[in-house]
């Protein structure tokens, strides 16, 4: 008897060994696969450098400084190579930053409230990323290095400082790449020229729609860089943040990026904000940023709208991870939504199937009909379209609604005279507040003199905030924000959380124009069993604007299961 127990029990010992060694062994190579290794910096002096505060919202680190603007933006100027940049940025953002990654960390923890799936998140992306450097130049290698070094100890646990900011830069990608519905679905932007302007200057204008929560817009920065090779530009980013998604150089050569569908990728390739930025700081012309775009592999699809000075038009480098097109059309005006537009991709599939389901082509619809009411733009005139809140044919579809140019959600908005090197950036809340003017001759000029905090901005090019900032509706938008997160709450809770009629009521006054609204309500409703209203309130969704066919067919989908329960 004890020797038959003997040998299921060796044998048993020997799986068990054989499944450990495996296990270290898969260990191991994980471990090797995902390392990436600090850059090696020659001269490391600037780190000894101490940033100087002098007043509560202006500091200097040498010539470079940080400040915060009477408008609520905050304005950075920093110069030398990779490493020096990297460095002084983050020792000047060192609390914005903190709170910046504090925001996106809770924000990530709103969206996958799951511990484990966050978990898997992490490896997931740790080995998905593992061969990002080797698509990154060293200089902006050693500038992500340098940012890294003032990172915040608070997230230490969650990976080590370097590469948690070297894997921030391709959060737009890999989300992109891996969700139908992303936090940068809905970006517009436009160009118009010769014959369309006032004084026959290229005029561009883009609302950034990236939404990560109402905080991670509160602080968004300008920088403005005078590098030690390339060209000096400006680009609107947020700390901790060093890759470009709007900006325009010393050449009058501005850079916008705009989502467009991905197939799934295989492994990670050079983040889009960082060949934009490549493009922004050695380009010069529109073939110049061509040939820049074609020598870099990305890992998504992505639009990229340039704006030049020296070309007196615009263009847009369609890119995916295979193939790359310059897009251009004779008249003098063009329009970038989220697909792409050129014969190259007629008959591409994702292109098609997001033409389709997505708000895309509904805006660039609605564009062409904000244009075709404007003989001649000016900056204001521009300002009004990138404000515009209506569907097609002025058709109220709802605040916040994907399928509007304005969508109250944007990061920021931007506006570029690329011939007199003029840009507008918006002021909070979203494309909103007024439009800060900043020459930048004037700017580059005069900021590695400064000493003591002024403004730099334009003042007499400011344009003024959106009237609708005052109006009851605004106060309405709040209150509909409000309200849903409450709502959503109750309905998602495993508890049995009722909710006031009085509130119900007052949140489908909030917005009711609105398709989510409904739909909103539909859910809480469902959740609480009340399947009368709950059908009442998804039927009533249908019958507005719904912003893409993913999400009609969702409504459709629990508004039919209601019905089937009921009969």
């Amino acid at each position: 008897m004890n020797k038959t127990l003997k040998k299921p029990s060796k044998l048993l010992l020997k799986t068990l060994l054989v499944f450990l060694i495996l296990v270290v062994a898969l260990a191991i190579y994980f471990i090797a696969a995902i390392y990436q290794p600090t850059p090696e910096i020659a001269n490391r002096e600037i780190e000894m450098q101490e940033v100087t505060t002098i007043s509560v919202d202006f500091r200097k680190l040498g010539k470079n400084w940080l400040r915060k603007s009477e408008s609520g933006l905050w304005e950075m100027y920093i110069e030398g190579d990779g490493f020096e940049r990297g460095v002084v940025n983050g020792k000047l953002t060192k609390e914005l930053a903190e709170f910046q990654e504090t925001v996106f960390i809770n924000q990530l923890k709103e969206l996958v409230p799951s511990d484990s799936y966050l978990n898997f998140l992490k490896y997931f992306v740790a080995y998905f990323n593992r061969n990002m450097a080797k698509h990154i130049s060293e200089e902006y290698l050693n500038e992500i290095y340098g940012v890294s070094l003032s990172a915040s100890d608070k997230f230490d646990k969650l990976a080590p400082k370097y590469y948690r900011i070297l894997n921030y830069h391709s959060a737009h990608d890999v989300g992109h790449a891996l969700q139908d519905k992303n936090m940068a679905v809905g970006c517009t932007s436009f160009g118009v020229w010769k014959s369309r302007t006032e004084d026959g200057k290229l005029l561009l204008g883009r609302n950034f729609d990236f939404f990560a929560g109402d905080d991670f817009a509160k602080n968004k920065i300008v920088c403005f860089t005078k590098p030690t090779t390339g060209y000096k530009f400006m680009y609107v980013t947020w700390a901790g943040f060093t890759g470009v998604v709007s900006g325009m150089n010393d050449q009058g050569l501005t850079v916008t990026i705009n989502a467009s569908k991905s197939d799934i990728p295989k492994s990670a390739a050079t983040p889009i904000s960082l060949l934009a930025k490549e493009i922004l700081q050695y380009a010069k012309n529109i073939d110049e940023a061509y040939s820049i775009a074609q020598k870099q592999q990305t890992f998504v699809s992505e639009s990229i709208m340039i704006g030049s000075a020296l070309d007196k038009s615009t263009a847009i480098i369609e890119k995916t991870p295979t193939k790359i097109n310059l897009y251009s059309e004779e008249g003098e005006q063009l329009i970038c939504s989220n697909h792409y537009r050129s014969k190259a991709f007629e008959s591409n599939f994702i292109n098609n199937k997001n033409i389709v389901e997505s708000s895309s082509l509904y805006r660039k619809f609605r564009m062409e009909q904000l244009l075709s009411r404007t003989e001649k733009f000016n900056p204001k005139d521009v300002a009004k379209v990138l404000r515009n809140q209506n569907g097609l044919n002025d058709r109220k579809i709802g605040l916040t609604n994907e399928k509007g140019i304005n969508q109250l959600i944007a990061h920021h908005s931007i506006i570029f005279k690329p011939e007199e090197r003029l840009v507008w950036v918006s002021a909070s809340p979203f494309q909103l507040g007024k439009y800060v003017c900043y020459d930048l001759n004037k700017f580059f000029e005069e900021a590695p003199k400064m000493v003591e905090s002024k403004e730099l901005q334009d003042i007499s090019r400011t344009i003024s905030a959106d009237s609708f900032l005052y109006s009851k509706g605004y106060k309405d938008f709040l209150l509909f924000k409000q309200i849903k997160h409450y709502i959503q709450y109750c309905t998602k809770s495993p508890y049995d959380l009722k909710i006031n009629e009085i509130h119900l009521k007052a949140f489908a006054n909030s917005n009711p124009n609105s398709y989510f609204t409904y739909w909103i309500l539909g859910d809480y409703y469902a959740k609480i069993k009340d399947n009368e209203n709950a059908i009442l309130y998804y039927s009533e969704a249908l019958k507005k604007e719904v912003a893409t066919e993913k999400e009609a067919y969702s409504i459709k989908e629990r508004l039919l299961l209601l019905q089937k329960k009921g009969n």
